[in-house]
């Protein structure tokens, strides 16, 4: 499991053969250290980093999936889209491994956030946030996977779909203030009628706090780029990770002020 064999599965939406998967060690640290091998492979054929995608910030589902940790990878030029002023969207998974739709909400920076960063600072340092949709995708069979595997597997990100941006500075004056009018808000995820309710409390009691996790994480992590002005930042879902048919026609609702998500699947 190369970093280029890794990138090929990728580029191909196959699965990793069984053999492939028992090979990839358990170690978190050094599952890391192949992702980055693989982002820098992308970043060599021309693909341009846009931000993150943390993954696994949802406790309620750690269970069903034995990953009991958070984990992130790299958001692309290549898997990054904006829905249209009616949030509107589509997403081609012909070419994806096992996808699955996860809403979440989604920042974007203003800047990189100092070195001494609190929940203030981190607070000052974003611009807007937004609806979400991120397609993840497992090469690992049946979704049978450890930690290890999903950061080696790029975080599980294949697509990111961006709602109506909101200026974090309509919504709070200050970070606690964001974080706690995060915490309690909610979504209806739909597809053909009602599929599941989401709370934002899931996602490490706040997509915010989610966020601020992730900054501490990144920074622990030897070799990895640091946030930059103008980076999306999605923070894990508030549902469960629901499967994807082309044909479908998936509905997100959120409180306000976010608005909402229709994706087609094709």
């Amino acid at each position: 499991m190369t970093p280029e064999t890794l990138l090929r599965h990728i580029d191909e939406g196959t699965l990793w053969l069984d053999e492939s998967l028992a090979s990839i060690p358990d170690d978190v640290a050094q599952a890391y250290q192949t992702a980055l091998q693989v982002r820098q492979l992308r970043m060599a054929r021309g693909e341009q980093p846009r931000g993150f995608k943390i993954g696994f910030t949802n406790r309620s589902i750690w269970e069903r999936y034995q990953v009991f940790d958070p984990i992130w990878g790299t958001v692309w030029d290549t898997t990054l889209s904006m829905a249209n002023e009616a949030g509107e969207c589509s997403v081609d998974i012909s070419r994806m491994c096992q996808p699955r739709l996860e809403p979440e909400l989604v920042f974007g920076m203003r800047c990189t956030p100092p070195a001494d960063i609190t929940v203030e600072t981190l607070f000052d340092s974003i611009e807007w946030m937004a609806s979400g949709f991120e397609v993840v995708q497992s090469h690992a069979a049946d979704w049978k996977f450890k930690v290890a595997d999903t950061i080696t597997d790029s975080g599980l990100h294949a697509r990111l779909v961006v709602g109506k941006p909101v200026k974090v500075r309509d919504m709070a004056s200050s970070g606690g203030a964001l974080h706690a009018a995060l915490a309690g808000m909610s979504l209806e995820l739909m597809q053909a009628g009602h599929v599941e309710n989401g709370a934002a409390s899931n996602v490490l009691d706040s997509p915010f706090m989610a966020l601020l996790h992730f900054m501490k994480a990144l920074r622990n992590c030897p070799g990895a780029p640091d946030v930059q002005a103008g980076d999306v930042i999605t923070t894990g879902t508030w549902t469960d990770a629901w499967p994807l048919v082309q044909g479908q026609i998936w509905e997100s609702k959120y409180d306000l002020p976010l608005v909402g998500l229709r994706l087609k699947v094709v």
